[in-house]
């Protein structure tokens, strides 16, 4: 059974980094989103949140990596990451502005 889950609780929260930075040049926006939603729980979360079109997204599974801290072996947790492309004409201006 799919979980219930409220547009605020899709996003996490937008990734930012050189790569990522880059691909807002495209009006590419990484994302990492909740790890039971799907793409069309996604779109819908960007286009309501943002007020934008989406056109095409990209999703996929982080595994986690091995950590050491002394004698102690872990790892990082899972996690989802969205790549979304909007549509011509369409931008999120809230993350232009981050560099």
């Amino acid at each position: 059974m799919p979980i219930k889950l409220h547009t605020r609780d899709i996003l996490i929260r937008p990734i930012v980094t050189e790569r990522t930075t880059m691909n807002m040049e495209n009006n590419t926006f990484t994302f990492e989103v909740h790890r039971s939603s799907t793409k069309k729980m996604i779109k819908k979360a960007i286009e309501d949140i943002y007020e934008v079109r989406v056109s095409k997204i990209n999703v996929m599974n982080c595994k986690p990596k091995p950590k050491r801290r002394g004698q102690f072996t872990g790892k990082t947790r899972n996690w989802k990451k969205a790549m979304i492309k909007l549509q011509e004409g369409y931008t999120i201006p809230d993350l232009e502005n981050i560099y």
